[in-house]
């Protein structure tokens, strides 16, 4: 499964988890993504989407349970790079 596939399949779990009260915070980093960053929403969605791919190939390398708090860090680190890099594009 190459990068933008892995992105794509996990697209409906953001979805889930923007509608989910259990996971405000990743409704707060989507909202700050389009609303300050001025990303689509669905540039948004794709960053969120590589945060969670990180934490969730981090847990299979590490053979861990998912880490919330480090998931927490990386969507508050966002944009980061990746949008540098598109706007070059």
């Amino acid at each position: 499964m190459n990068d933008e596939s892995l992105i794509e399949s996990l697209l409906p779990a953001v979805d889930q988890q923007l509608e989910s009260a259990q996971t405000t915070y990743v409704k707060s980093t989507f909202d700050r993504l389009v609303e300050q960053e001025q990303l689509s929403p669905d540039q948004a969605k794709e960053l969120i989407a590589i945060c969670l791919a990180d934490e969730s190939n981090r847990m299979y390398i590490d053979k861990r349970d998912f880490d919330i708090q480090r998931y927490q860090q990386l969507l508050e680190e966002l944009p980061g790079e990746f949008t540098e890099e598109q706007e070059d594009n």
